[in-house]
């Protein structure tokens, strides 16, 4: 089956959708939503033609299944689906009627439902088990540390809502210090595309004396060799994706708070929380026993049995 995914260019969405469809055995095309002109100041579920504000989008013949994320790539699949009459599964809470979506998968803390609607604890995502076994093979040559455990750290940035600059980096290095100082533990810190490079060279002159490993974006990306090898991993609140990611792995996870507010994000830390999958990062070495928490597959079950694919 062909499925065509539907949203804005952005990897967090594009990873959701490609995670979900591949979880179901199916192979997909991307087809980024670029709305033009003045709709781009407004929702787009508000614009009376979608499919006139955005970049064509084409699809291929065979085309079976149509995958949305998000309100604009909702906005914009539900047209393609009135087009074409095509199955249309969204991805995140649409902001928009659920009767124009054959099935959503929206996370617990978007606190929407339906007969249509699949509530899931977690962001969907690509991270599997197969996945994690083969770089944990490929990685951890090059990350361990004789004799010290690791410590797996995924840094975000500013995203609207949250901050992370060098006040925050500051206060980072210093308890990943006295988590070395005070246990054997080597860290492996990887930065993200916002991660603010005054905040990032920070993190780089604190740590240099210890024994940490920062990854200077340079060569074969180390995300996942990061998540397999870990024996904990702490990772900054801004980005529901690399927490739900990182709650995939057999590590306990430890959330490093930021300075801002998100009532749907601090929502999903309580949902983790309340099952003990993750807990507060305090600059403390305290590793608990844990269960890897992963709803993508649940979600593609789903959506393979209601729409009998």
């Amino acid at each position: 089956m062909s499925v065509a995914i539907i949203a804005e260019d952005f990897a967090g969405m594009r990873a959701q959708a490609s995670g979900l469809v591949e979880r179901a055995g199916l192979e997909w095309h991307f087809h980024p939503v670029r709305i033009e002109g003045v709709w781009r100041r407004i929702p787009t579920r508000f614009c009376p033609a979608p499919l006139r504000a955005t970049a064509p989008i084409d699809l291929p013949p065979g085309t079976q299944l149509l995958v949305s994320v998000g309100g604009t790539g909702g906005a914009v699949a539900a047209a393609v689906k009135k087009r074409t009459g095509l199955p249309l599964v969204q991805i995140q809470n649409p902001r928009m009627a659920a009767r124009h979506f054959d099935l959503i998968i929206a996370n617990v803390h978007d606190e929407i439902a339906g007969p249509n609607i699949v509530s899931v604890r977690t962001a969907l995502h690509g991270v599997t088990r197969a996945k994690l076994d083969l770089a944990r093979v490929k990685w951890q040559p090059r990350l361990a540390v004789p004799d010290r455990a690791l410590l797996s750290v995924l840094i975000g940035g500013a995203n609207g809502r949250f901050g992370f600059g060098v006040t925050e980096a500051r206060n980072l290095a210093d308890h990943l210090i006295r988590i070395m100082n005070s246990a054997p533990v080597a860290v492996a810190l990887t930065p993200s595309r916002r991660t603010d490079p005054e905040a990032l060279n920070v993190l780089k002159e604190r740590l240099a004396a210890h024994p940490a490993w920062i990854w200077d974006g340079e060569g074969e990306n180390p995300y996942h060799g990061l998540l397999a090898c870990a024996d904990a991993i702490a990772v900054t609140t801004d980005s529901v994706s690399m927490m739900s990611e990182a709650a995939a792995t057999d590590a306990p996870v430890m959330i490093i708070d930021l300075p801002g507010r998100s009532r749907r994000i601090s929502a999903f830390v309580r949902t983790l929380a309340e099952a003990d999958r993750v807990r507060p990062f305090t600059g403390e070495w305290a590793p608990w026993s844990v269960t890897a928490l992963d709803d993508t597959g649940r979600g593609a079950d789903e959506m393979i049995r209601r729409l009998a694919l």
